[in-house]
Protein backbone atom coordinates (compact mmCIF):
# COMPACT_ATOMS: atom_id res chain seq x y z
CA UNK A 1 0.00 0.00 0.00
CA UNK A 2 2.39 2.37 0.96
CA UNK A 3 4.57 1.16 -2.88
CA UNK A 4 1.29 2.71 -3.91
CA UNK A 5 0.96 5.77 -2.47
CA UNK A 6 4.80 6.74 -3.31
CA UNK A 7 4.53 5.93 -6.72
CA UNK A 8 1.39 8.05 -7.27
CA UNK A 9 3.37 10.82 -5.46
CA UNK A 10 6.17 10.34 -7.88
CA UNK A 11 3.37 10.54 -10.81
CA UNK A 12 1.63 13.87 -9.55
CA UNK A 13 5.14 15.53 -9.39
CA UNK A 14 5.61 14.72 -12.93
CA UNK A 15 2.18 15.74 -13.67
CA UNK A 16 1.96 19.53 -11.14
CA UNK A 17 6.27 19.81 -13.68
CA UNK A 18 4.42 19.16 -16.86
CA UNK A 19 1.79 21.83 -16.00
CA UNK A 20 4.30 24.17 -14.35
CA UNK A 21 6.35 23.99 -17.45
CA UNK A 22 3.76 25.13 -20.18
CA UNK A 23 3.53 28.38 -17.77
CA UNK A 24 7.67 28.50 -17.87
CA UNK A 25 7.63 27.44 -22.09
CA UNK A 26 5.26 30.47 -22.75
CA UNK A 27 7.60 32.97 -20.88
CA UNK A 28 10.89 31.40 -22.02
CA UNK A 29 9.44 31.42 -25.59
CA UNK A 30 8.56 35.22 -25.44
CA UNK A 31 12.32 36.22 -23.44
CA UNK A 32 14.12 34.92 -25.43
CA UNK A 33 12.65 35.54 -29.09
CA UNK A 34 15.21 37.48 -30.13
CA UNK A 35 17.55 34.32 -29.82
CA UNK A 36 18.39 31.82 -33.34
CA UNK A 37 16.87 28.58 -33.37
CA UNK A 38 18.91 26.07 -32.33
CA UNK A 39 20.72 28.31 -29.97
CA UNK A 40 17.54 28.96 -27.60
CA UNK A 41 16.98 25.21 -27.59
CA UNK A 42 19.91 24.94 -25.94
CA UNK A 43 20.39 27.66 -23.83
CA UNK A 44 16.60 29.24 -22.97
CA UNK A 45 14.89 26.31 -23.45
CA UNK A 46 17.36 23.92 -21.95
CA UNK A 47 17.82 25.83 -18.75
CA UNK A 48 14.03 26.54 -18.16
CA UNK A 49 13.16 22.26 -18.44
CA UNK A 50 16.28 21.16 -16.88
CA UNK A 51 14.87 23.41 -13.36
CA UNK A 52 13.59 20.14 -12.17
CA UNK A 53 17.34 18.34 -12.26
CA UNK A 54 18.16 21.32 -10.60
CA UNK A 55 15.85 22.17 -7.39
CA UNK A 56 15.68 18.35 -7.44
CA UNK A 57 19.78 18.26 -6.86
CA UNK A 58 19.75 20.94 -4.21
CA UNK A 59 17.03 19.31 -2.01
CA UNK A 60 18.46 15.70 -2.60
CA UNK A 61 22.25 17.85 -0.47
CA UNK A 62 20.26 19.57 1.75
CA UNK A 63 17.86 16.84 2.88
CA UNK A 64 20.07 14.18 2.31
CA UNK A 65 23.33 15.91 2.93
CA UNK A 66 26.47 14.64 2.30
CA UNK A 67 26.77 10.67 0.76
CA UNK A 68 23.24 10.19 0.57
CA UNK A 69 22.60 13.68 -0.99
CA UNK A 70 24.56 13.76 -3.56
CA UNK A 71 24.88 10.00 -5.04
CA UNK A 72 20.70 11.28 -5.16
CA UNK A 73 21.88 14.27 -6.99
CA UNK A 74 24.61 12.74 -9.37
CA UNK A 75 21.95 9.69 -9.92
CA UNK A 76 19.39 12.49 -10.75
CA UNK A 77 21.58 14.71 -13.55
CA UNK A 78 23.77 11.84 -14.96
CA UNK A 79 20.41 9.94 -15.03
CA UNK A 80 18.42 12.19 -16.69
CA UNK A 81 21.27 13.51 -19.24
CA UNK A 82 20.99 9.89 -20.16
CA UNK A 83 17.24 9.63 -20.47
CA UNK A 84 17.32 13.01 -22.29
CA UNK A 85 19.84 12.03 -24.74
CA UNK A 86 18.30 8.14 -25.33
CA UNK A 87 14.57 8.71 -24.66
CA UNK A 88 14.06 12.31 -25.99
CA UNK A 89 15.67 12.51 -29.18
CA UNK A 90 13.56 8.96 -29.93
CA UNK A 91 10.41 10.28 -29.13
CA UNK A 92 10.58 13.74 -31.39
CA UNK A 93 11.29 10.80 -34.13
CA UNK A 94 8.48 8.95 -33.61
CA UNK A 95 5.95 12.08 -33.03
CA UNK A 96 6.51 13.00 -36.60
CA UNK A 97 6.80 9.44 -38.25
CA UNK A 98 3.80 8.24 -36.48
CA UNK A 99 1.55 11.63 -37.16
CA UNK A 100 2.80 11.23 -40.75
CA UNK A 101 4.60 14.44 -40.60
CA UNK A 102 7.55 13.34 -42.19
CA UNK A 103 9.02 9.88 -42.95
CA UNK A 104 11.99 10.49 -40.95
CA UNK A 105 13.79 13.62 -38.61
CA UNK A 106 17.24 16.10 -40.50
CA UNK A 107 18.61 18.11 -38.00
CA UNK A 108 21.57 20.64 -38.59
CA UNK A 109 24.77 18.77 -38.88
CA UNK A 110 26.21 21.84 -36.93
CA UNK A 111 23.94 21.78 -34.46
CA UNK A 112 24.69 18.17 -33.58
CA UNK A 113 28.49 18.81 -33.80
CA UNK A 114 28.67 21.82 -31.41
CA UNK A 115 26.07 20.36 -29.02
CA UNK A 116 26.88 16.92 -29.31
CA UNK A 117 30.97 17.91 -28.48
CA UNK A 118 30.20 20.34 -26.04
CA UNK A 119 28.19 17.34 -24.19
CA UNK A 120 31.35 15.02 -24.08
CA UNK A 121 33.88 17.56 -23.16
CA UNK A 122 31.59 18.11 -20.18
CA UNK A 123 31.02 14.59 -19.20
CA UNK A 124 34.81 13.97 -19.93
CA UNK A 125 35.46 16.80 -17.44
CA UNK A 126 33.19 15.45 -15.06
CA UNK A 127 34.99 12.10 -14.95
CA UNK A 128 38.28 13.44 -14.34
CA UNK A 129 36.89 16.15 -11.57
CA UNK A 130 35.59 13.63 -9.78
CA UNK A 131 37.46 11.52 -8.92
CA UNK A 132 38.55 11.11 -5.41
CA UNK A 133 36.24 10.40 -1.90
CA UNK A 134 36.33 14.52 -1.13
CA UNK A 135 34.03 17.04 -3.02
CA UNK A 136 34.61 20.77 -1.82
CA UNK A 137 33.43 24.12 -2.94
CA UNK A 138 36.05 24.19 -5.57
CA UNK A 139 34.74 21.22 -8.03
CA UNK A 140 31.42 23.08 -8.22
CA UNK A 141 32.94 26.08 -9.08
CA UNK A 142 34.83 24.31 -12.11
CA UNK A 143 31.68 23.00 -13.03
CA UNK A 144 29.69 26.33 -13.38
CA UNK A 145 32.53 27.46 -15.36
CA UNK A 146 32.35 25.14 -17.61
CA UNK A 147 28.35 25.81 -18.58
CA UNK A 148 29.30 29.30 -18.47
CA UNK A 149 31.97 29.55 -21.14
CA UNK A 150 29.71 27.33 -23.53
CA UNK A 151 26.61 29.88 -22.59
CA UNK A 152 29.63 32.65 -23.50
CA UNK A 153 30.60 30.51 -26.85
CA UNK A 154 26.16 30.15 -28.21
CA UNK A 155 25.97 33.67 -27.80
CA UNK A 156 28.81 35.17 -29.29
CA UNK A 157 28.69 32.02 -31.85
CA UNK A 158 24.92 33.62 -32.61
CA UNK A 159 25.81 37.16 -33.42
CA UNK A 160 28.67 35.99 -35.19
CA UNK A 161 25.75 34.50 -37.43
CA UNK A 162 23.60 36.94 -37.52
CA UNK A 163 26.24 39.64 -38.55
CA UNK A 164 27.54 36.99 -41.74
CA UNK A 165 24.15 36.74 -42.68
CA UNK A 166 23.30 40.48 -42.77
CA UNK A 167 21.02 41.50 -39.62
CA UNK A 168 20.40 41.37 -36.02
CA UNK A 169 17.20 40.92 -34.32
CA UNK A 170 16.32 43.93 -31.68
CA UNK A 171 13.00 43.89 -31.65
CA UNK A 172 10.99 44.14 -28.37
CA UNK A 173 7.53 42.66 -30.36
CA UNK A 174 6.20 39.37 -30.18
CA UNK A 175 7.22 37.39 -33.68
CA UNK A 176 4.23 37.07 -35.92
CA UNK A 177 4.91 32.63 -35.30
CA UNK A 178 5.07 33.70 -31.69
CA UNK A 179 1.21 36.03 -31.35
CA UNK A 180 -0.46 33.20 -30.41
CA UNK A 181 1.03 33.86 -26.68
CA UNK A 182 -1.85 35.68 -25.20
CA UNK A 183 -3.53 34.67 -22.94
CA UNK A 184 -7.75 33.81 -24.04
CA UNK A 185 -8.79 31.70 -21.33
CA UNK A 186 -11.48 33.17 -19.17
CA UNK A 187 -11.66 30.86 -16.28
CA UNK A 188 -11.78 31.47 -12.72
CA UNK A 189 -8.87 32.38 -10.75
CA UNK A 190 -9.76 29.14 -8.23
CA UNK A 191 -10.01 26.24 -10.99
CA UNK A 192 -6.71 28.36 -12.94
CA UNK A 193 -4.92 28.11 -9.50
CA UNK A 194 -6.18 23.92 -8.90
CA UNK A 195 -5.73 23.60 -12.57
CA UNK A 196 -1.74 25.01 -12.40
CA UNK A 197 -3.26 26.99 -15.94
CA UNK A 198 -0.88 29.95 -14.96
CA UNK A 199 -0.80 32.11 -18.05
CA UNK A 200 -3.98 33.86 -17.06
CA UNK A 201 -3.16 34.67 -13.74
CA UNK A 202 -0.39 36.22 -14.92
CA UNK A 203 -0.49 37.25 -18.64
CA UNK A 204 -3.82 39.89 -19.03
CA UNK A 205 -4.01 40.49 -22.61
CA UNK A 206 -0.46 41.00 -24.51
CA UNK A 207 2.58 39.77 -23.11
CA UNK A 208 5.11 41.76 -22.21
CA UNK A 209 8.52 41.18 -20.81
CA UNK A 210 7.41 42.50 -17.29
CA UNK A 211 4.45 39.51 -16.96
CA UNK A 212 6.52 37.17 -18.46
CA UNK A 213 8.80 37.28 -15.93
CA UNK A 214 6.18 37.13 -13.33
CA UNK A 215 5.46 34.09 -15.43
CA UNK A 216 8.41 32.45 -15.15
CA UNK A 217 9.03 33.44 -11.27
CA UNK A 218 5.90 31.81 -10.31
CA UNK A 219 6.07 28.48 -12.47
CA UNK A 220 10.05 27.98 -11.06
CA UNK A 221 8.47 28.31 -7.42
CA UNK A 222 5.72 25.82 -8.25
CA UNK A 223 8.50 23.28 -10.47
CA UNK A 224 10.37 23.82 -7.30
CA UNK A 225 7.80 22.92 -4.95
CA UNK A 226 7.08 19.79 -6.89
CA UNK A 227 10.89 18.75 -6.69
CA UNK A 228 10.81 18.87 -3.22
CA UNK A 229 7.69 16.60 -3.16
CA UNK A 230 9.93 14.33 -5.44
CA UNK A 231 12.90 14.05 -2.94
CA UNK A 232 10.89 13.12 0.03
CA UNK A 233 8.74 10.50 -2.55
CA UNK A 234 12.11 9.06 -3.71
CA UNK A 235 13.59 8.92 -0.01
CA UNK A 236 10.12 7.21 1.28
CA UNK A 237 10.64 4.65 -2.09
CA UNK A 238 14.08 3.52 -0.85
CA UNK A 239 13.04 3.23 2.73
CA UNK A 240 10.21 0.81 1.55
CA UNK A 241 12.30 -1.30 -1.36
CA UNK A 242 15.53 -0.89 1.60
CA UNK A 243 17.76 0.21 -1.36
CA UNK A 244 19.78 3.22 -1.37
CA UNK A 245 18.45 6.11 -2.72
CA UNK A 246 20.49 6.87 -5.34
CA UNK A 247 19.17 3.34 -7.93
CA UNK A 248 15.83 5.15 -7.13
CA UNK A 249 17.18 8.61 -8.09
CA UNK A 250 18.49 7.31 -11.06
CA UNK A 251 16.00 5.31 -12.66
CA UNK A 252 12.76 7.31 -11.14
CA UNK A 253 13.76 10.71 -10.10
CA UNK A 254 15.67 11.50 -13.26
CA UNK A 255 12.94 10.47 -15.64
CA UNK A 256 10.46 12.58 -13.64
CA UNK A 257 12.39 15.71 -14.04
CA UNK A 258 13.03 15.00 -17.33
CA UNK A 259 9.01 15.32 -18.25
CA UNK A 260 9.21 19.06 -18.58
CA UNK A 261 12.26 18.16 -21.19
CA UNK A 262 10.67 15.79 -23.16
CA UNK A 263 7.30 17.49 -23.72
CA UNK A 264 9.00 20.99 -24.72
CA UNK A 265 10.98 18.87 -27.40
CA UNK A 266 7.74 16.94 -28.58
CA UNK A 267 6.54 20.57 -29.15
CA UNK A 268 9.39 21.85 -31.03
CA UNK A 269 9.04 18.96 -33.44
CA UNK A 270 5.55 18.74 -34.34
CA UNK A 271 6.11 22.41 -35.30
CA UNK A 272 9.18 21.49 -37.31
CA UNK A 273 11.70 23.33 -35.41
CA UNK A 274 13.65 19.86 -35.45
CA UNK A 275 17.07 21.97 -34.16
CA UNK A 276 15.75 23.13 -31.31
CA UNK A 277 14.10 20.02 -30.17
CA UNK A 278 16.89 18.04 -30.44
CA UNK A 279 19.08 20.59 -28.79
CA UNK A 280 17.14 21.06 -26.29
CA UNK A 281 17.70 17.23 -25.24
CA UNK A 282 21.60 18.03 -25.54
CA UNK A 283 22.10 21.62 -24.14
CA UNK A 284 19.48 19.90 -21.34
CA UNK A 285 22.41 17.43 -20.64
CA UNK A 286 25.19 20.19 -20.98
CA UNK A 287 23.22 22.37 -17.84
CA UNK A 288 23.07 19.29 -15.87
CA UNK A 289 25.88 17.42 -15.92
CA UNK A 290 27.81 21.39 -15.33
CA UNK A 291 24.88 23.42 -13.68
CA UNK A 292 22.49 21.69 -12.02
CA UNK A 293 25.27 18.97 -10.55
CA UNK A 294 27.60 21.82 -10.06
CA UNK A 295 25.57 25.03 -7.96
CA UNK A 296 24.56 22.63 -5.27
CA UNK A 297 27.25 21.07 -4.66
CA UNK A 298 29.20 24.59 -4.52
CA UNK A 299 26.78 26.25 -2.28
CA UNK A 300 26.73 23.23 -0.16
CA UNK A 301 30.75 22.51 0.39
CA UNK A 302 30.30 26.52 0.93
CA UNK A 303 27.90 26.39 3.76
CA UNK A 304 29.03 22.71 5.44
CA UNK A 305 32.34 22.09 4.08
CA UNK A 306 33.85 19.45 1.87
CA UNK A 307 31.65 16.56 1.55
CA UNK A 308 33.40 12.77 2.01
CA UNK A 309 31.71 10.18 0.55
CA UNK A 310 31.76 6.70 1.48
CA UNK A 311 33.74 3.31 -0.67
CA UNK A 312 30.10 2.62 -1.79
CA UNK A 313 28.88 5.85 -2.94
CA UNK A 314 32.17 6.60 -4.87
CA UNK A 315 31.64 3.14 -6.95
CA UNK A 316 28.53 4.04 -7.66
CA UNK A 317 28.97 7.78 -9.20
CA UNK A 318 32.08 6.41 -10.50
CA UNK A 319 29.84 3.61 -12.84
CA UNK A 320 27.53 6.23 -13.29
CA UNK A 321 29.97 8.64 -15.03
CA UNK A 322 31.84 6.46 -17.21
CA UNK A 323 28.55 4.87 -18.34
CA UNK A 324 27.14 8.73 -18.97
CA UNK A 325 30.13 9.62 -21.32
CA UNK A 326 29.92 5.86 -23.20
CA UNK A 327 26.23 5.90 -24.28
CA UNK A 328 26.54 9.49 -24.89
CA UNK A 329 29.24 8.72 -27.33
CA UNK A 330 26.89 5.59 -28.59
CA UNK A 331 23.78 7.82 -28.86
CA UNK A 332 26.08 10.60 -31.06
CA UNK A 333 27.04 7.85 -33.50
CA UNK A 334 23.11 6.97 -33.85
CA UNK A 335 22.71 10.49 -34.40
CA UNK A 336 25.55 11.27 -37.26
CA UNK A 337 25.17 7.99 -39.16
CA UNK A 338 22.67 8.70 -41.22
CA UNK A 339 21.55 12.57 -42.23
CA UNK A 340 17.75 11.82 -41.56
CA UNK A 341 17.06 10.05 -38.59
CA UNK A 342 13.77 7.32 -38.58
CA UNK A 343 12.28 4.73 -36.51
CA UNK A 344 15.46 2.42 -36.62
CA UNK A 345 17.30 5.57 -34.73
CA UNK A 346 14.56 5.63 -32.31
CA UNK A 347 14.60 1.84 -31.79
CA UNK A 348 17.81 2.00 -31.28
CA UNK A 349 18.42 4.73 -28.75
CA UNK A 350 15.19 3.14 -27.15
CA UNK A 351 16.96 0.15 -26.78
CA UNK A 352 20.08 1.61 -25.28
CA UNK A 353 18.07 3.12 -22.14
CA UNK A 354 16.27 -0.16 -21.39
CA UNK A 355 19.67 -1.77 -21.59
CA UNK A 356 20.89 1.24 -18.94
CA UNK A 357 17.77 0.85 -16.72
CA UNK A 358 18.20 -3.13 -16.50
CA UNK A 359 21.79 -2.68 -15.42
CA UNK A 360 20.68 -0.26 -12.39
CA UNK A 361 18.26 -2.76 -11.94
CA UNK A 362 20.63 -5.09 -11.46
CA UNK A 363 23.12 -3.38 -9.75
CA UNK A 364 20.08 -2.46 -6.78
CA UNK A 365 19.32 -6.55 -6.48
CA UNK A 366 23.16 -7.21 -7.25
CA UNK A 367 22.73 -9.51 -9.79
CA UNK A 368 25.53 -11.13 -11.21
CA UNK A 369 25.58 -9.67 -15.34
CA UNK A 370 25.25 -6.46 -13.47
CA UNK A 371 28.25 -7.23 -11.01
CA UNK A 372 29.97 -7.91 -14.02
CA UNK A 373 29.90 -4.76 -16.01
CA UNK A 374 30.86 -2.95 -13.01
CA UNK A 375 33.66 -4.60 -12.26
CA UNK A 376 34.50 -3.97 -16.53
CA UNK A 377 34.02 -0.08 -15.22
CA UNK A 378 35.78 -0.35 -12.53
CA UNK A 379 39.33 -1.23 -14.35
CA UNK A 380 38.18 1.53 -16.65
CA UNK A 381 38.39 3.69 -13.84
CA UNK A 382 42.06 2.49 -12.98
CA UNK A 383 43.10 3.39 -16.24
CA UNK A 384 41.51 7.09 -15.92
CA UNK A 385 43.18 7.43 -12.47
CA UNK A 386 46.41 6.47 -13.95
CA UNK A 387 45.92 9.55 -16.37
CA UNK A 388 44.81 11.88 -13.24
CA UNK A 389 47.84 14.67 -13.00
CA UNK A 390 46.14 15.91 -9.65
Amino acid sequence: MVLIFVILLIALCCLIMWRAGDGYETASIYLGRNLSEGVRGATINAIGSSLPELFTTLFFLFILHDKDGFSGGIGTTAGSAIFNGMIIPALVILVVVLKGIKSSVAVSRRVLLRDGIALLGCELALIFLIGGNTLTWVHGLTLMGLYAAYVIYMLRAMKKHQKAEGFIQQTDDVPESEEAIVAGNSDSLLKNLLTLNLEPIFIKGEIRSGNAWALLAAATAVIAAACLLLVKSCEWLGETLNVPVYFVAVVLASAATSVPDTILSMKDAQKGNYDDAVSNALGSNIFDVCFALGFPLFLFTVLYGPITLSPETLIHITELRILLFILTIFAFLIYIARRKMGAMSAFLLVLIYVVFTLYILGRAIDSDSANEISRFLARINEWINGLRFF
